[in-house]
């Protein structure tokens, strides 16, 4: 048996302020990666551990987040803790902290203070406007910034409430931009030697993830709306009505729309003058759905799924979670892993989407830690 290489963050230790969800995002996924993640606690423990739902009173929120991390309550008000924390930097490689600006320089923990005492430690902030600006005292959460930030006004159907996107997307997306500077910096050192500091906020991460709204405001002087399923300017793209449900079809270019209509058999279609090209049928696309939908409503979507990926036009189920966890595809991506828990059970999670030759992509993970459950080992290593 080949041996498994190690994960590329193997031998870094990261230092985990963060608590709820943008920061312990960003160390689950560099503990994905293989880093050791010592997650420092108040001694209250992180908020997230009282969200639900809970399974046999453990919170699966935190579970979820916190799996193959370690734990250690320490109170950075105390000389002491403080004293315990200044040990786990000197050892450490990375700080992650989710405080609103201004909370680590009260602490005597600023970026100026620790990058004068520990020259090569990276400095990872996240928090919901960063650390310069006019906002950048205010406290926020998911919900705040995906209003603040547009998406909200883009999501959603036209003439409906504003509706927040599915998962926290607000959260998410600065836990990963922040892993990925992370990473940067962790390059950078190796030729430098020093550490920096990454100012990532969350409401900057909402704005980079617009894709081409502002592209079409400054083309248009059109304010973007939601537009429902519908993607704003390529056509057929949309989800569309079967005999039984729905069904997604991304025909994204000219040749996958000839093929679409050849297998929905209105070839017609494709020579109309209202769809000659993408900017036409974007245009036109209501028309267009509905020509379409004539023809769909006859047969389930079973049916023309089949057809369609036999033609090789991108189409696919509208699944829910149930059935996305059980797709045999996910499977054989171990997209969904199992814990241990010892109170809980096993507890299935989310598996690693980065996908590394020659790494093992393991089937199971270690479970969240209990509140200062590692005392004992890591003040030993101390």
């Amino acid at each position: 048996m080949t041996a498994s290489t190690p994960a590329p963050l193997s031998g870094i230790t990261v230092i985990d302020l963060s608590r709820i969800l943008a920061g312990p995002y960003c160390t689950m996924v560099l503990a994905e990666l293989g880093a050791r993640v010592i997650k420092v606690e108040t001694p209250e423990g992180d908020d997230a551990r009282r969200i639900g739902p809970f399974i046999e009173d453990r919170s699966a929120y935190f579970m979820s987040l916190n799996h193959d991390k370690e734990s250690i309550a320490l109170d950075l008000r105390e000389e002491g803790d403080c004293v315990l924390f200044h040990k786990l930097l000197e050892k450490a490689d990375v700080l992650v902290e989710n405080f609103r600006a201004g909370t680590m320089e009260k602490l005597g923990l600023g970026w100026e203070e620790l990058n004068a005492r520990y020259p090569r430690l990276i400095y990872a902030a996240t928090s919901g406007f960063g650390h310069t600006g006019p906002y950048n005292d205010r406290a926020a959460y998911d919900m705040v910034v995906q209003a603040m930030g547009g998406i909200m006004s883009l999501t959603g159907h036209p003439g409906g409430a504003p509706t927040r996107v599915g998962t926290s997307i607000g959260d998410i997306a600065a836990g990963l931009f922040t892993a990925t500077g992370v990473n940067a910096a962790l390059y950078q050192r190796q030729s430098t030697g020093k550490g920096v500091k990454i100012d990532v906020a969350m409401l900057d991460c909402q704005l980079a993830i617009l894709e081409n709204a502002l592209a079409r405001f400054a083309a248009t002087g059109e304010v973007p709306g939601p537009l429902g399923a519908r993607h704003p300017s390529i056509t057929p793209f949309d989800a569309f009505t079967t005999a039984d449900g729905y069904l997604v079809i991304a025909a994204g270019n000219d040749r996958l729309f000839e093929r679409l209509c050849q297998t929905l058999e209105r070839t017609d279609l494709a020579t109309n003058d209202l769809f000659a090209d993408n900017h036409l049928r974007t245009r036109h696309s209501e028309a267009l759905k509905d020509e379409l939908e004539t023809v769909l409503t006859t047969k389930p979507t079973v049916h023309w799924l089949a057809l369609l990926e036999a033609a090789g036009v991108p189409c696919g189920p509208i699944n829910n979670i149930a059935q996305v966890i059980n797709d045999p595809q996910i499977a054989a991506r171990n997209m969904v892993v199992t814990c241990e828990d010892p109170v809980a059970g096993t507890v299935p999670i989310l598996g690693n989407p980065i996908k590394i030759s020659g790494v093992t992509d393991s089937t199971s993970r270690r479970p969240a830690p209990e509140l200062d459950g590692d005392r004992k080992r890591i003040l030993s290593e101390l």
